[in-house]
């Protein structure tokens, strides 16, 4: 029998070390959270997506080499001639000269008579083959200025991938720490209908020997009834929180390690806070996005300068004569806007005034955080000092239930008035609970606001 009773003991110590290790800590959920959220993912992808837009800009620079081949049909005059100079075919026979050398009887100015070689053609095929390269040399700054403002686009992708872990790091710790509150109001609860049921056995015997009414012993159920629907909540926010928890690690989740003590304050000052706060990293950038942005509409006030390369072949079959057909052609092209009714400078005009907003949104969302900052660290006193006066409350309400209690086995006080107390009891549980919630959030919006490394 020992020996069973042995198996059976160490059996359920395993299964006790296998439930613990299974439950994920706060560390574990946050390594999760950086490698299966879903919507991080999505924002990796858009920074992804942000470093092709600024290759595509910067390729511009290298110019472009495309190859063209053409196959064409046609006995139009124009074409025809066309295509035996592009192929370097031509003879003095296609201008007619077989109808000046023999023009018809009577004719007396053979200026007059028309080529029929050259104006009916027959058909005749065509098929060049050509390959070109044409290179910006100078663009007034432009095409560097975009590159510019690419960069810091991806620079912004990057940044609100950045928000986006922290967004999701916050709402993760804060539904660990709603967890951790959870069970303690839970813990809290079941000491007390704990104490209900002592107090329903008592009662039923006081009952039995005449010193208390069946009106009590109903009291008693009525608030053992209220307890366990309070706790029957508790329960399913604890399920809806999990079921939260798998959504945020998009995977399911049925046991976490609770955070063993409360949220402390973070030691930060309101400089730092700015220094890496997003937001404030997010305008900053787009300020200089303006600057750029008015690099490119001076660019307008420079000439342009791009040279181009050709190299080409024709034949009325395909690559026939190749070699022999070969041509090329290499230029250069300067062109530059000498007027233009002063469309450039109004432009040039309304990228300094967006400048200068743009310089005004920073300065206001600094004094933005700030007020922001003041306002959650008054918050955070506040609750601190409501907690602080919640517990003293909480330790007297059960000192007094405990009183009333062993007064009611008495017979010195109602079984109304126990419970009472004991509602006391539960209201400064819950608003305690409340207390607690609510400064958790408060800390935790106060490093997601700093969005540093916590």
């Amino acid at each position: 029998m020992n020996r069973l009773i042995s198996i059976f003991a160490f059996s359920l110590l395993l299964h006790v070390s296998a439930s613990a290790a299974e439950a994920l800590t706060l560390d574990q959920a946050l390594q999760l959270l950086k490698a299966k959220n879903l919507e991080i993912k999505a924002a990796a992808f858009d920074e992804r997506s942000a470093k092709e837009d600024i290759d595509a800009v910067s390729g511009k620079n290298w110019g472009t080499l495309t190859f063209t081949q053409d196959a064409a049909r046609s006995n139009d005059a124009g074409n025809v001639f066309g295509f035996k100079l592009t192929s370097r075919e031509a003879t003095f026979g296609d201008f007619g000269f077989a109808d000046f050398l023999t023009p018809p009887p009577g004719t007396t100015n053979v200026l007059t008579v028309q080529p029929t070689d050259l104006n009916y053609p027959g058909y005749r095929n065509l098929f060049q083959s050509k390959l070109r390269y044409e290179v910006p040399l100078f663009t007034g700054f432009m095409l560097s200025s975009y590159t510019d403002i690419m960069k810091k686009i991806k620079e912004l992708k990057s940044l609100d991938k950045h928000k986006i872990e922290k967004q999701k790091k916050y709402e993760l710790k804060k539904s660990f720490y709603d967890m951790a509150l959870l069970d303690s109001s839970i813990k809290n609860l079941n000491k007390i209908l704990d104490n209900i049921h002592i107090l329903e056995n008592t009662t039923e015997e006081m009952i039995a020997v005449g010193y208390a009414k069946k009106v009590d012993l109903l009291e008693v159920q009525a608030k053992k009834g209220n307890v366990e629907r309070l706790l029957v909540q508790m329960q399913s926010n604890k399920k809806l929180l999990y079921h939260y928890i798998s959504f945020l690690l998009n995977q399911k989740v049925e046991h976490i390690q609770t955070p063993s003590s409360e949220v402390s304050m973070p030691k930060i000052s309101d400089a730092e806070i700015l220094a890496h706060n997003i937001d404030l990293q997010k305008a900053a950038t787009g300020l200089k996005i303006t600057k750029d942005m008015l690099k490119v509409s001076q660019a307008a006030y420079y000439p342009t300068l791009g040279a181009f390369g050709e190299v080409a072949t024709a034949d009325n079959t395909f690559l026939g004569n190749a070699d022999e057909h070969k041509a090329y052609t290499i230029g250069a092209r300067l062109s530059w806007n000498l007027f233009d009714g002063g469309i450039d400078a109004a432009k040039i005009e309304k990228s300094k005034i967006e400048k200068l907003k743009m310089q005004s949104q920073v300065e206001l969302a600094k004094k933005g955080i700030l007020l922001k900052i003041a306002k959650i660290r008054t918050e955070i006193e506040g609750v601190d000092v409501e907690i602080a006066s919640l517990k003293k409350e909480l330790e007297l309400a059960n000192a007094i239930y405990e009183n009333y209690e062993g007064r009611y086995k008495e017979k010195l006080v109602s079984m109304s008035d126990v419970i009472i107390k004991q509602s006391a009891q539960i209201e400064k549980i819950l608003q305690l609970q409340i207390a607690k919630n609510k400064r958790t959030e408060k800390i935790l919006a106060l490093e997601k606001l700093a969005n540093g490394e916590d």
